[in-house]
């Protein structure tokens, strides 16, 4: 994960927002619904990748708010 993406997670029993290297955000949320829209308000801010996951862990979702350096044609 580049620096500063935010990741929206389960823990405890509550769902966190993160930037990384392991800055917590504003929170906990009691909904994964809360979590993902402040996460994402965040993102936005910092014009970086949120990236959303599921209980477990895995990745649920990746959404990009900034810089996209890749060149795809099309």
């Amino acid at each position: 994960m580049p620096k500063g993406d935010v990741e929206t997670f389960h823990q405890d029993g509550k769902w966190h927002n993160r930037v990384e290297g392991g800055q917590n955000l504003a929170g906990p949320h009691s909904t994964r619904a809360e979590a993902i829209a402040a996460g994402r308000e965040e993102a936005r801010s910092r014009k970086v990748e949120h990236i959303i996951h599921n209980m477990d862990g895995t990745i649920a979702e990746r959404n990009s708010y900034g810089h996209d350096p890749r060149n795809i044609p099309g």
